[in-house]
């Protein structure tokens, strides 16, 4: 048998045909409770660009009072009430919703970012410079100053298997090497999806595939959606000269119960990615291995990390 192709699941862009939008900036950033690393994320943008912008907080139930706080003392931050956690895509979906048709540049990003000086600037240009760049990613480095693999290639079976089964006890194999992209140069350049901690989106090309997926809680997300992007004629474009600081998950790394849940989601997102590419009966084999060896290594993960 040979990988299906066109038939993922597809998500229809809005009727009456594509809006036409300004040039105008925004923020979407997705909180859940995120304590103090919002007001570092907000004071950090005021240097990444010389550019106006507004900031929209999709919250998605928060008990911290962090984005009450920044909405009630900061100007240009408003807060979007969502009530409840319907995860990081949709979220971000009804914050990128919510803008008026004056905004075409849309970052979506995590709150616990730091940006550089500039550091917003330099997508910008990249984007004026690269007309079918749907998606474009900073690189993404930790406190330490270790670069995130942030620009990758598409999960397949074989990489997707050799990465599950040695990624942990033989990090330098070859299919984590390949997934990651781990040696390719930290140079501007298209990539097959970027993460989704930090992407600046050209909206006419986020509308186009209608967004995030929102059957995806959290993680694959952004997989999805540079695979959807490309499918439309887009480009996913990696932009080292633009850099962040990934400072951790403040509401995951906190709790152990939360990483925990975490760890089995994104076992369930990898399912459902790969699942949607082996679809229909002659597949079911396929699926039925996937779904279980995807259970077993989120079974010891999550066993790992409740330690």
């Amino acid at each position: 048998m040979s990988q299906s192709s066109g038939e993922l699941p597809s998500v229809e862009p809005p009727p009456g045909g594509p809006p036409s939008y300004g040039d105008q900036l925004a923020v979407v950033t997705v909180t859940y409770s995120p304590g103090d690393s919002l007001s570092a994320f907000l004071d950090s943008l005021r240097s990444a660009t010389t550019r106006p912008y507004t900031v929209i907080m999709a919250d998605n139930g928060s008990v911290d009072g962090a984005p009450e706080r920044a909405a009630a003392e900061r100007d240009g931050v408003e807060l979007l009430r969502i009530g409840e956690n319907v995860g990081y895509g949709s979220g971000a979906n009804r914050g990128v919703a919510g803008l008026g048709p004056e905004v075409g540049w849309v970052v979506v990003a995590n709150p616990d970012l730091v940006w550089t000086p500039g550091s917003l600037d330099e997508l910008l240009a990249a984007g004026a410079r690269t007309p079918r760049a749907g998606a474009l990613g900073p690189l993404i480095s930790d406190p330490a100053g270790a670069v995130y693999p942030s620009a990758r290639l598409l999960p397949s079976l074989g990489r997707g298997a050799g990465h599950a089964v040695f990624g942990t006890v033989w990090p330098a194999n070859p299919w984590t090497q390949a997934y990651r992209q781990s040696e390719a140069c930290v140079e501007e350049r298209d990539a097959e999806w970027l993460s989704g901690s930090c992407l600046l989106l050209r909206r006419a090309a986020f509308d186009s595939v209608g967004g995030f997926d929102s059957r995806y809680f959290m993680y694959f997300e952004d997989v999805d959606l540079g695979e959807r992007l490309t499918r439309a004629g887009w480009r996913n474009r990696y932009v080292p000269s633009a850099r962040v600081v990934h400072t951790g998950g403040h509401a995951t790394t906190a709790n152990p119960d939360i990483s925990a849940r975490m760890l089995a989601e994104h076992h369930r997102s990898a399912y459902r990615y790969l699942a949607d590419h082996y679809p229909g009966p002659g597949w079911a084999p396929v699926r039925l291995a996937l779904r279980a060896g995807l259970g077993t290594r989120s079974a010891l993960a999550v066993r790992k990390a409740s330690r």
